[in-house]
C-alpha cells in the first residue's frame, strides 16, 4: 500500500499525460485557463499542453500526498519532502517557462539525491540507511549490509543516467512510458536480485 502511495505523483502524471495525448485541445484549453498566469507568456502550443498539465497535476498530487500525511498526524520522510522540493522546483520551471528539459532532469536528480543520501551516511557518518530500514527484517553480517548499501547507491546513480538518455534521446511519450514503466520494472528486477542474493547470505547467518 505505502508502494503505491509513494508513486501517486507518478501514477496521476503518467494518466494524465495520456489523456491529454489523447484530447490535445482539451488540454490546450485547461492549460491556457488555468496555468497562463504561470507561464513567461505567449502561446501555449497544442504539442506543449500534455507535458504541462501532466506536471502540474504531479505537483499538486505531491504537495496533497504530504498535506495528507500531515492531517492525519502521521511522519513524513525525509525523502519525500526532498521529492516535493524537487518536483516544485523543476515541475515550477517547466511549466514557467514551457520546457520540458526541467520536467525530464526531475527522476534524475531524485534517484541522484537517494544515491548521495546512501552513500554519504555510509562513508560520512557511519550509518547504513539500508540496514535501518531492514535489519528489523532480516540479520546479516556487517559486509553484507555494507554490500547492500552500496548496490543501492550504485543503482540509483545509474538510474538516473539511465533517465537522462531515454529522456534526450527519444519522442517525449517514449520517456513518459519509460517513468512509469522502466523505472518501476527495472526497480523490480533489482529487489528479486537483492532477494536471491540475500537468500544465500540469510542461509549462511542461520
Amino acid at each position: 500500500m505505502k508502494f503505491l502511495f509513494d508513486l501517486f505523483p507518478v501514477i496521476l502524471f503518467f494518466g494524465v499525460f495520456k489523456w491529454a495525448e489523447g484530447h490535445a485541445e482539451a488540454a490546450q484549453g485547461l492549460v491556457s485557463h488555468y496555468l497562463s498566469g504561470i507561464m513567461s507568456g505567449g502561446t501555449v502550443a497544442v504539442t506543449q499542453a500534455p507535458i504541462l498539465l501532466a506536471t502540474a497535476v504531479a505537483i499538486l498530487a505531491s504537495l496533497a500526498q504530504i498535506g495528507w500525511l500531515l492531517a492525519r498526524k502521521k511522519k513524513v520522510d525525509a525523502m519525500l519532502w526532498v521529492s516535493l522540493a524537487i518536483i516544485v522546483v523543476f515541475g515550477g520551471a517547466t511549466i514557467y517557462f514551457r520546457d520540458d528539459t526541467f520536467i525530464k532532469w526531475k527522476p534524475t536528480i531524485l534517484y541522484w539525491c537517494f544515491a548521495l543520501a546512501l552513500l554519504v551516511s555510509q562513508l560520512a557518518l557511519k550509518k547504513n540507511l539500508i540496514r535501518s530500514m531492514m535489519e528489523k527484517q532480516i540479520t546479516l553480517p556487517d559486509p553484507v549490509w555494507n554490500k547492500l548499501n552500496l548496490a543501492w547507491t550504485a543503482f540509483f546513480a545509474a538510474m538516473g543516467v539511465l533517465n537522462l538518455y531515454v529522456a534526450f534521446n527519444f519522442p517525449l511519450d517514449t520517456w513518459v512510458n519509460f517513468k512509469m514503466f522502466g523505472g518501476m520494472g527495472l526497480m523490480f528486477a533489482f529487489v528479486i536480485a537483492q532477494s536471491l542474493f540475500l537468500s544465500k547470505h540469510m542461509k549462511d547467518t542461520e
